[in-house]
């Protein structure tokens, strides 16, 4: 049984240590998983109940619905913007969670990780993310955290999956969200 696992990024800047961080999730997978880095975030317009209308929903926001809706788990990469969540991630929360009560997380497993320069990783942005997707309706696997700092000097010249500890902690997260989906498809 395959597993697949749809990971998210907040950062829309080609070359964002965050999106190096799901490509390396990518490459990282275990036999068994697949993780799909979602493109197209940035043609998802924002959240508004009036275009959210059966039959009219805006194409950029149906694609990111269907993916959703084809995933057994999630993988948020997420940035710190002045303290908080990106809100490119935050739209894709919003449009996912919809519609109330029956929105593409629901009941699959989420984890939300990233790297930041600052000295914490961007742990207020994730913690943020966690808290937006479990009301979303997602599971949010708390006791699975990866807050790298000092991205900027950390991975100047390599790439995070060149980084042995970075993707082992990384291969462990991953390894932890398709235990959980597994568990969740199997049911």
């Amino acid at each position: 049984m395959s597993v697949r696992i749809l990971a998210l990024v907040g950062s829309l800047r080609a070359g964002s240590h965050n999106r190096q961080l799901a490509e390396a999730a990518v490459k990282l997978a275990p036999e068994g998983a697949e993780v799909v880095l979602y493109e197209g975030l940035a043609e998802i317009p924002f959240y508004n109940e009036d275009i959210d209308v059966e039959g009219s929903v805006p194409a950029a926001a149906a694609a990111l619905r269907a993916a959703a809706g084809e995933a057994d788990g999630f993988l948020l990469f997420s940035p710190e913007y002045n303290g908080t969540i990106p809100a490119v991630l935050k739209n894709a929360i919003d449009w996912l969670s919809r519609p109330f009560g029956a929105g593409a997380f629901t009941g699959k497993p989420v984890a939300v990780v990233g790297t930041a320069y600052g000295q914490y990783g961007g742990v207020w942005a994730q913690d943020e993310a966690r808290k937006a997707v479990g009301i979303a309706g997602g599971t949010v696997l708390e006791d699975v955290k990866l807050s790298i700092p000092g991205s900027l000097e950390r991975f100047a010249s390599t790439h995070p999956v060149d980084d042995a500890e970075v993707a082992e902690q990384l291969t462990e997260v991953i390894a932890r969200v398709h235990g959980h989906a597994g568990e969740a498809v199997a049911a």
